[in-house]
């Protein structure tokens, strides 16, 4: 029997790390060592021999993860903080996190010749208003440095930079990838979603549980590719098990069929939730929205994306992959998810 492929997920019990790792010890092929300082994702998976799992900071880690760097053969740090929200209000934070940490984990992988799997973000293209975002091509377009939110942006493109660099004189191999808007059950917790610093499909839903009408920022004219965690899930697997095709590229991996504004997002989101077969009638009721300026939400400092539309051609060709979960099902599955959790919440109160 060939020995089994070792994996490090960094942040593991995130939104994308959970799925992940769900799925890649579904086959039974891999050994993955986790690291987060939660767990309420994946506890469900702790008692696999295949996963081994550390609750702790990364910044109290270090030792552990150059020791599981040496021992793994592909290295996927899912650990950041990607909250419009803390882009203005701890820019610092998310700088150590996203940025300092990060890069002293690429120079391990570096120094110990392993394979990277980087998160890039979509938001790296910024304002460019192409009709489709290129990996390749299209140029990264972001605004003045008053506004902290291309904080996480500039973060990330330095870093595909870096990884680049590394790749042509440092002799690394890796693949970055770029997610757009990946929804889905347990994407933000229902206590994170109630301080409104979830994404937007997660805090529009949460608003809806808590009679709060949908909060939309701006004139909701900004638009988004929304793509199913399962979807995205599948190509990182792809990637994982063709990783000399996929060395050197970056990928788009998103759902160009499922673009809506946020307004229409919205209502969408109101549409779905007075269909659901289970939310009681004065949930249904309550569903509205309203618009709120962006200093009123975030505080000053923030600037909208209007328009995110990704070209997968190249993730098509080289792995064959194409989304095929549309936003009406994925944001059904979020309901489901959501309400479950709620109702279990309000049965530990009584």
């Amino acid at each position: 029997m060939p020995e089994k492929k070792k994996i490090l997920i960094i942040g593991v019990n995130g939104f994308i790390g959970s799925y992940l790792t769900e799925k890649l010890l579904s086959f039974n092929e891999y050994e993955i060592y986790g690291l987060d300082r939660d767990s309420y994702r994946i506890a469900h998976l702790t008692d696999d021999s295949n996963f081994i799992f550390l609750q702790d900071d990364i910044i109290r880690s270090w030792d552990w993860i150059e020791n599981k760097i040496k021992k793994c053969d592909i290295i996927i740090p899912l650990a950041a903080i990607a909250m419009p929200k803390y882009y203005i209000e701890n820019p610092i934070k998310v700088f150590e996190i996203d940025f300092e940490y990060n890069l002293e984990i690429i120079k391990m992988v570096v120094k110990y010749g392993k394979y990277l799997i980087f998160p890039s973000t979509s938001e790296v293209y910024g304002k460019s208003n192409t009709d489709y975002f290129h990996e390749d091509t299209t140029d990264f377009v972001v605004g003045p440095i008053i506004n902290t939110r291309w904080i996480y942006s500039t973060i990330k493109q330095l870093l595909d930079r870096v990884i680049y660099s590394y790749s042509l004189h440092g002799g690394l191999k890796f693949c970055c990838f770029r997610p757009f808007n990946w929804i889905g059950p347990k994407l933000d917790s229902i206590e994170y979603a109630k301080t409104g610093c979830s994404r937007v499909t997660n805090s529009f839903l949460m608003n809806l549980l808590l009679k709060k009408p949908i909060k939309i920022v701006g004139d909701g004219r900004q638009g988004r590719c929304f793509t199913d965690i399962k979807d995205g899930v599948d190509c990182l697997i792809q990637i994982i098990m063709n990783t000399e095709m996929c060395n050197q590229q970056f990928f788009n991996i998103g759902n160009p069929d499922n673009y809506l504004t946020v307004y229409e997002l919205a209502i969408k989101c109101i549409e779905l939730f007075k269909k659901h077969p289970e939310i009681p009638k004065d949930l249904k009721q309550a569903a509205k929205f309203e618009f709120v300026s962006s200093d009123e939400y975030y505080g000053k400092g923030y600037e909208d994306i209007f328009y995110r539309k990704p070209s997968i051609d190249k993730v098509k060709a080289i792995l064959m992959w194409s989304p095929v979960i549309g936003i009406d099902k994925s944001l059904n599955n979020s309901i489901d998810y959501l309400f479950s959790e709620w109702n279990k919440m309000n049965d530990q109160k009584i």
